[in-house]
């Protein structure tokens, strides 16, 4: 498959490298065609990693991954195009997160979320957030952490989620997938991110994820 990652950043990079290590064709998209990150990225991985700018991995994915940085991704999806996401599945990663102070805070939050702004702003995009609660490595390989954890999906798209699903299954490893519901939930899992911050410096590692447990 051809997939377009928007980012080039440490989520972009870990994303591209696990779906070209899958066999898929994979375009890690920037606001430059020859950013530097991107151009050493595809040398590293070979003939199924290409680079190029927003616009042309938006063009080249059917399925486009949103990882670019949460304050910029408006402006990023922007420059992706549209045209270019029309219909396609769009995976939002990305936290609404003003990173300027010790302690983060939101730049959109409680009545809002960036997973809604997206859908808003793109409507004929099928947007579903997911993976966002975590440490990239832990995105790609759950199975590195000592127990079962949870992801999370959310979108108004019952189709794409279900596709979503089966990527998060299928080719990342996820064995518990918890489908929050429409849009709208994109706010408390973006939100977490606060706590995911706190929870870093207590267990000194980014190597975790939660799990939810019933009884």
């Amino acid at each position: 498959m051809q997939i377009g990652v928007l980012g080039t950043g440490v989520t972009g990079l870990t994303i591209g490298s696990k779906l070209v290590q899958l066999g898929h064709e994979v375009m890690l998209g920037s606001r430059e065609e020859a950013n530097a990150e991107a151009v050493a990225w595809a040398k590293e991985e070979g003939h199924h990693a290409l680079y190029g700018t927003f616009m042309n991995a938006a063009a080249f994915g059917e399925i486009v991954f949103n990882c670019t940085l949460g304050s910029a991704s408006l402006q990023a999806l922007t420059l992706a195009g549209a045209e270019n996401l029309r219909g396609k599945i769009l995976i939002d990663i990305s936290n609404p997160v003003d990173y300027s102070t010790e302690i983060w805070t939101m730049t959109v939050s409680n009545t809002d979320s960036l997973g809604e702004q997206i859908q808003r702003a793109f409507p004929e995009a099928r947007v579903v957030k997911t993976l966002n609660t975590m440490n990239a490595n832990v995105m790609v390989d759950p199975a590195k952490l000592s127990e079962k954890s949870d992801v999370f999906v959310g979108g108004n798209d019952i189709e794409a989620k279900a596709v979503v699903v089966a990527i998060l299954r299928d080719w990342f490893g996820w064995k518990s997938i918890i489908d929050l519901g429409d849009i709208t939930t994109s706010r408390g899992v973006e939100m977490f991110v606060l706590l995911w911050q706190n929870l870093q410096r207590i267990v000194r590692s980014p190597r975790f994820n939660i799990r939810v447990v019933t009884s």
